[in-house]
């Protein structure tokens, strides 16, 4: 019986090409620059999203934390939403390994933090107060159901940084799926953002990971701390040549993993023991929950799941999931995961 993963994105392997790629990669030693493999990844990645260069880090929290790190000195402060990737899911490590205070406001459910509670959290000048430096979004917003920033609010959060002498930096993890949802391109999407970080290893389906772009002087500033937290590796030509892959074949197939979410998710709707949250899916996230005449829990229905019909699904609480679509998923699978719910729920 084949597993069927919706845990998450993260779960995908990489494709043939990807792994024929990287055997045959040519190689050299990346902390003195010279993999040509790596170099052409970078250089991809900063074209593609119109910054001046590239970074190629083992992982989106690295990342995350490189930027932060350049952006802000021990005691300065971060503006961010409090449901996001780098508040809730990466160890505290701003503050733990760069002394880096978070003003944490809150996210809508649309993902946005409202203008004025970004205005209201910057500081002052005043001894008393940490210094506001940074302030950054995520798109897409993973704990808001996978939710896009539209171009429009990205631009004015832009717009006000810029007023204020901010820095501006995007957890972009998925920002492939949010150029699949929306109108604009990836330029323009992250044209604002003084810095950026996104994976490789999610829906693009790279085994590891993530590219870091900004302008040449803070990638500059950033390589240094890529090496300080033990993030320099030798000859990863291997690793970036399947995100090369990633980039030129995975990223315009990202919708099908977002039309087969709205397949499944309409066919979970007509399940009478599951409650779709509103406007799920955004992107390639389905959210929802137990109705309430079910008296299983959340648990039991995954672990019945999993032991029965061989699907893993992600618990988000104990009676809601979060299912999510990704490339070794197609139509097939959907439709079982309908019936597997529809035979215990329904």
């Amino acid at each position: 019986m084949k597993i069927i993963d919706l845990r998450s994105d993260t779960v995908t392997h990489p494709t043939p090409a990807m792994r024929e790629a990287m055997a045959k990669a040519k190689v050299g030693d990346d902390v003195y620059g010279e993999d040509p493999t790596v170099n052409q990844l970078q250089e991809m990645a900063a074209e593609m999203l119109g910054k001046e260069a590239g970074l190629f880090v083992p992982s989106g929290s690295m990342g995350n934390l490189i930027s932060v790190l350049a952006h802000c000195g021990r005691g300065d402060e971060i503006i961010l939403g409090n449901k996001a990737h780098i508040f809730l899911y990466e160890a505290g490590g701003i503050s733990a390994l760069g002394g880096v205070h978070s003003h944490q406001i809150p996210n809508q459910d649309d993902g946005t933090l409202l203008l004025r509670d970004i205005e209201n959290a910057i500081r002052w000048e005043d001894a008393h107060a940490p210094v506001t430096k940074l302030i950054a979004l995520e798109n897409t917003q993973n704990s808001c159901g996978g939710v896009t920033l539209s171009q429009d609010y990205i631009d004015q959060v832009g717009d006000l940084a810029k007023e204020r002498k901010l820095a501006l930096h995007l957890d972009g993890a998925r920002i492939f799926n949010a150029v699949a949802a929306s109108t604009s391109s990836a330029k323009e999407l992250v044209a604002p953002f003084d810095s950026i970080t996104f994976c490789l290893s999610k829906g693009l389906s790279a085994p590891v990971g993530s590219v870091l772009c900004g302008s040449n002087e803070f990638i500059a500033k950033a390589h240094r701390l890529r090496k300080q937290l033990g993030g320099g590796m030798r000859q990863a030509g291997i690793l970036a040549a399947a995100g090369i892959i990633a980039l030129d074949e995975m990223v315009e197939r990202l919708g099908e993993d977002h039309a087969r979410a709205r397949t499944l998710a309409k066919g979970l709707a007509g399940v009478s023991g599951l409650t779709l949250d509103e406007g799920t899916p955004q992107t390639n996230m389905i959210f929802m929950s137990l109705a309430e005449h079910i008296e299983y829990s959340a648990d039991k229905v995954a672990a019945h799941m999993y032991r029965a019909r061989g699907i893993q699904i992600s618990l988000t609480g104990s009676r809601s999931f979060r299912l999510v679509l990704h490339n070794w998923v197609d139509d097939d699978d959907v439709k079982r995961v309908v019936d597997a719910f529809e035979e215990l729920l329904g």
